[in-house]
């Protein structure tokens, strides 16, 4: 037998076999217990019986006027006879025999005391110098049905009180482990991002362990996450301003110089240094992404945050290369706008940066929150498509980036219960791109109860 895999099964399985079998064993001991108790009292009463009929039928056999004639004593009344008997004389011939007897069961004399043939048990005793004999007999089909009463009494109760106690034992375990259930409820309902410790006061002792383990587990990725974050965004903090000072000595020095050569190499260096300021501020985005809270207790319509991202970012690329589109319904959502802004900003940069110059990104907000950036470039490969969510990954090595912006991306959607999805070629046509993500929205009748109600 193959045991269940869950704790409550096992303890239910075993404390129910345990029970049967103990109650089995003590009803069988009991059984053959009462059993011999019965043997000894059948057996006293077949020779009580026959010590009580014996002078009687001694006294009534004596005191005949025919001698030797065989006497059958009618019934008073119709009735169950479990004790027959014989009054037999010093040759065996029948003097007198309860209305029910046989005398085909009835053993030869072979003097006083019990004996017991296939279906019968006897008692046999003697008076007048054995010259009058008395044999009682007793059915043992008599004896077994009382048995088997008995037995049925001792197994009825187990019938009916047997699966009231394992249905007991079943709930007595699933209330033991309730603890163990709203502590992995609480496990479950945790975030990927969510690592404080997790209340385990109501678990039982010998679960305390393993939960305090875990939240020492727990409180040691915690610190380690904050201390690569803290490490990441006061790095990238503390580059701003040297990268700042230093690309405006690399400005300087190409403003100054005369010399053609001296000009590339400050061109170079100034390029290089904005780079590295563009790969500072990835960073401490990401750092805030991965240890801020993203989603807010108020919500907000995101189509303003767009506008000014777009804004923003048209005025760097020039007129025409975005399109932005959004519903005429406010897109109300608790998602942190600083996030939302930081996520879009990526995405926009992202296809600005691989996309075709001559075509516009388009970028379209819909009134359930989906967001959809597309751009028309090459087909980046299914295989190239996939890894493209991990850090300090590009699709072309060649081009100006930081690897950073679609890792920066993929982790919003995960804080806020979303996903990123990448398509390559866009939707209905042969080339393109296109990045998608559902954010979360504050439903329109949940808003429209909310005014109702203030």
């Amino acid at each position: 037998m193959k045991w269940p895999a869950s704790l409550q099964g096992r303890l239910g399985l075993s404390l129910g076999l345990a029970l049967t079998v103990l109650w089995l064993l003590a009803a069988t001991l009991t059984a053959v217990i009462v059993r011999g108790e019965l043997d000894e009292v059948f057996d006293s009463a077949l020779r009580e019986t026959a010590e009580r009929i014996l002078p009687l039928a001694v006294t009534d056999i004596v005191g005949r006027e025919d001698q030797g004639v065989t006497q059958r004593l009618a019934p008073i009344r119709e009735h169950d006879e479990f004790f027959t008997y014989l009054v037999r004389d010093g040759e065996g011939r029948i003097l007198l025999q309860s209305h029910a007897a046989d005398p085909a069961v009835f053993p030869p004399w072979d003097g006083r005391g019990f004996r017991q043939t296939a279906t019968h048990r006897f008692y046999s005793d003697a008076a007048l110098q054995d010259t009058i004999r008395i044999t009682v007999a007793e059915p043992l089909a008599h004896r077994a049905s009382v048995a088997r009463e008995i037995q049925m009494g001792l197994g009825l109760p187990l019938i009916i009180v047997l699966p009231i106690a394992l249905v007991a034992i079943i709930l007595a375990v699933q209330f033991s482990l309730d603890p163990l259930r709203r502590f992995r409820a609480r496990l479950e309902a945790r975030g990927a991002r969510d690592l404080s410790e997790v209340p385990a006061n109501d678990l039982p002792t010998e679960i305390g362990p393993l939960a305090k383990t875990l939240n020492g587990l727990l409180a040691r990725l915690r610190e380690a996450f904050e201390a690569e974050r803290s490490f990441a965004a006061n790095a990238a903090h503390e580059l701003r301003t040297p990268l700042a000072g230093a690309i405006a000595q690399a400005q300087r020095l190409r403003a100054e110089t005369q010399e053609p050569a001296t000009e590339a190499r400050a061109a170079e260096i100034e390029a290089t240094l904005k780079r590295l300021t563009r790969l500072s501020e990835r960073l401490m985005q990401l750092a805030r992404v991965e240890g801020g809270r993203l989603r807010l207790d108020r919500s907000a319509d995101l189509r303003g945050v767009a506008r000014i991202v777009v804004d923003d970012l048209g005025r760097a690329t020039g007129e025409g290369r975005i399109a932005l589109t959004l519903p005429p319904r406010a897109v109300m959502s608790d998602i942190d706008p600083d996030a939302f802004a930081i996520l879009l900003r990526n995405l926009v940069e992202n296809a600005l940066r691989h996309g075709s110059e001559n075509s516009a990104v388009e970028v379209t907000l819909m009134a359930d929150g989906h967001l959809v950036i597309a751009n028309d470039a090459p087909v980046v490969p299914r295989e190239m498509l996939d890894r493209l969510t991990a850090r300090f990954e590009r699709a072309n090595a060649s081009t100006d980036g930081s690897g950073l912006g679609l890792a920066i991306v993929a982790a919003i959607a995960n804080r806020v219960g979303s996903s990123l999805v990448l398509k390559s070629p866009r939707p209905g046509s042969a080339s393109g791109f296109e990045a998608s993500i559902g954010l979360p929205i504050e439903h329109p009748s949940h808003r429209k109860d909310l005014s109702h109600g203030v």
